[in-house]
């Protein structure tokens, strides 16, 4: 399968994004408004400066310091309710929420894939970072064993859960490296039906192991081949700032296209303006799935 999908993230009550350009995104987490930089945004906003200047959480750059400015009562944290899942947003020091709404569609495959196999599925997430394609695979009924580098990220995750009344799911919370583990559960014979990856372009296990995708991605999905199943549902890898093409990603997963059939797709993630037209692009996929 060849076709490019465009996937869009819509306005909803717990998230929208309200204008976007030259450089920067206006988004709506629940009630709070929050302004900061993304460099897709190349073309001129749509709402006057006047608007943009009452955001509740403001991210800037100066020189080289960078950082948030909030309101006056604006809370460090708090919660929204988002995909039918529950989530803490804490704006930080990297301009990050802590929420990729874009992930929205792919979540909602998931789901589906989960549901509708009728049998006990279990996904590995990889780079699993606060939880959102981890909360909707347990939420659809899978066992999940989610993995992250980051101590900060997977306490966050964890509270994520907690929110969306999903603590008591069969989740292992995993810190480690993504590389080391599935070495290890190479090692120890653990598969899993439906795997999950979002690999950064540049990064740091916990005790300081060193990724760049060009120089690891294609070692580490050999080896994520070997915990596959011997009747997989799906496989999904996500990309953001590594500079590739979906087809790049696609191009590897035909191999599990030729082996076990089913379906391949690959595309865009995006997220569409309030009241515009405009899709903000926010990443890449590619994923196949086994066709019941």
């Amino acid at each position: 399968m060849n076709e490019y999908l465009i996937a869009a993230t819509l306005p909803t009550e717990g998230y929208e994004l309200t204008d976007s350009g030259e450089g920067e995104k206006l988004e709506r987490y629940g009630e709070i408004i929050v302004s900061r930089p993304d460099p897709q945004a190349l073309w001129p906003k749509k709402s006057s400066a006047a608007a943009w200047a009452k955001a509740d959480a403001q991210f800037s750059r100066t020189g080289v310091n960078a950082g948030w400015k909030f309101r006056s009562g604006v809370p460090a944290k708090w919660p929204i309710t988002f995909g039918g899942l529950k989530f803490l947003i804490k704006p930080s020091s990297f301009k990050h929420t802590g929420l990729f709404p874009e992930q929205l569609a792919n979540w909602d495959w998931v789901r589906e894939l989960i549901i509708g196999a009728h049998r006990p599925i279990s996904v590995l997430n990889l780079f699993g970072y606060t939880g959102g394609a981890t909360l909707a695979a347990a939420q659809a009924g899978a066992d999940v064993c989610h993995v992250d580098g980051s101590k900060t990220a997977l306490v966050w995750a964890r509270e994520n859960a907690a929110l969306s009344g999903l603590a008591d799911k069969p989740i292992r919370w995993i810190l480690d490296d993504a590389a080391a583990f599935v070495k290890r559960e190479i090692k120890r014979g653990r598969l899993y039906d439906g795997i999950i990856m979002d690999p950064p372009a540049f990064g740091h296990g916990p005790k300081g192991e060193m990724w760049k995708i060009e120089d690891n991605f294609l070692s580490f999905l050999e080896m994520c081949w070997q915990v596959l199943s011997d009747q997989p549902l799906f496989f999904l890898v996500n990309g953001y700032a590594s500079g590739y093409s979906a087809i790049a990603y696609k191009n590897n997963l035909g191999e599990l296209l030729k082996k076990y059939g089913g379906a391949l797709e690959m595309g865009e993630l995006t997220i569409a303006e309030k009241e515009n037209e405009r899709l903000l692009p926010c990443g890449i996929f590619a994923r196949w799935k086994i066709v019941v």
